[in-house]
């Protein structure tokens, strides 16, 4: 398990002065945890005992080890494979498995991990965030995450009003900007390689004080520091193409919750949407 997702996992136990330090660790990795003791506290508006406990309590001895594991963890990151190089290293791996239950195997050990690597905190406070009646809810991924953004506004767009999703080419986003309110919350996917259109456009959004949702995977988005509330899945597959079922399956459960959330509202734009698809009449000429 890397340093961040330590951190993501012990983030609603924290206490509030430790929490700080998470979220300002969070903010600026990896430069925040590689920048001194002194610095570290500054930047969390806590004390030097205070980023010590905290480096206490994610299992290291002192801050110079905490700090040679970090490198390594970041060290590891950009050795990232890409996919062309996934599928060379697998593709003289033999096995009796059958593709099919080998294939399934893999998912399940992903869903399982990603369970324990978002922490129900953050998870409620995803849901708390898309529930808001006051906001306007908008949605985009990246080039093989879209699809589920789009997957997600569907379904939302029936539970509550103001869902909205980014279309179009890049160059078109800064106009679907122009209505957005301060407050207003915006579902991010981006997962490895990351786009780097999105961190712009994340950047935008945070001058625009909208509140971003991201999910990511277990090295996060650059854009993890601008987002009030991360969820990253575990889609390291063993195999030419990360596994996209970790990520569907959190845009599901989350899909759920704010239908539960909002059920008084989203029953009645439910029936509704029932009777326009079944018992309204045609209109007569």
């Amino acid at each position: 398990m890397t340093i961040r997702e330590q951190v993501h996992l012990k983030l609603g136990a924290l206490p509030g002065a430790e929490k700080k330090v998470a979220h300002a660790f969070l903010a600026q990795y990896p430069s925040a945890g590689l920048s001194t003791i002194a610095e570290l506290a500054k930047a969390a508006g806590t004390s030097a005992p205070t980023v010590l406990r905290f480096i206490t309590r994610l299992g290291f001895e002192s801050y110079p080890e905490f700090q040679r594991a970090l490198r390594d963890e970041v060290q590891a990151q950009m050795a990232s494979p890409s996919p062309l190089e996934r599928g060379r290293s697998t593709k003289s791996i033999q096995s009796d498995t059958p593709g099919l239950t080998t294939s399934f195997a893999g998912v399940a050990v992903n869903l399982d991990a990603t369970l324990k690597a978002i922490p129900e905190s953050e998870f409620d406070a995803a849901c708390e965030l898309m529930s808001d009646p006051k906001s306007a809810c908008y949605f985009l991924g990246g080039r093989f995450t879209d699809f589920i953004a789009g997957y997600m506004a569907a379904h939302l767009r029936i539970i509550r009003p103001n869902v909205r999703r980014f279309t179009g080419q890049t160059s078109t986003w800064h106009d679907q900007l122009l209505d957005m309110k301060p407050g207003d919350v915006v579902v991010l996917f981006d997962i490895r390689r990351y786009q780097t259109d999105l961190v712009h456009l994340g950047e935008i959004l945070v001058e625009r004080r909208a509140r971003i949702v991201l999910i990511t995977d277990p090295w996060l988005s650059p854009l993890a520091r601008s987002a009030h509330v991360v969820l990253p899945c575990v889609v390291e597959a063993g195999r030419t193409w990360d596994s996209s079922v970790p990520l569907l399956a959190l845009a599901e459960a989350l899909i759920d919750r704010v239908s539960r959330n909002q059920w008084s509202h989203a029953q009645t734009r439910m029936q509704a949407l029932e009777d326009i698809h079944w018992n309204k009449t045609p209109q007569q000429e």
